[in-house]
């Protein structure tokens, strides 16, 4: 996926990206957020700037939860 660095990324950007990985490598959110942590944020929170990475988190959240709830 393409990133503009232009300002902050939402969290149905990464809602989307998770959701991808996850499904793509069939693996768990958990995962995913590791995969995107190495993938995207090249293990630098502050890459994207904090704003980013706090959208992140929250659409890492809002996954985990959506995913037990659907157990």
């Amino acid at each position: 996926m393409t990133v503009n660095h232009a300002g902050a990324l939402k969290k149905e950007y990464f809602l989307s990206y998770l959701n991808l990985i996850r499904l793509s490598r069939n693996c768990t959110i958990e995962q995913a957020k590791e995969i995107a942590m190495e993938l995207f944020f090249h293990y630098n929170i502050e890459e994207y700037g904090s704003q980013t990475y706090q959208q992140f988190l929250a659409a890492f959240y809002e996954l985990t939860d959506k995913l037990k709830k659907d157990q």
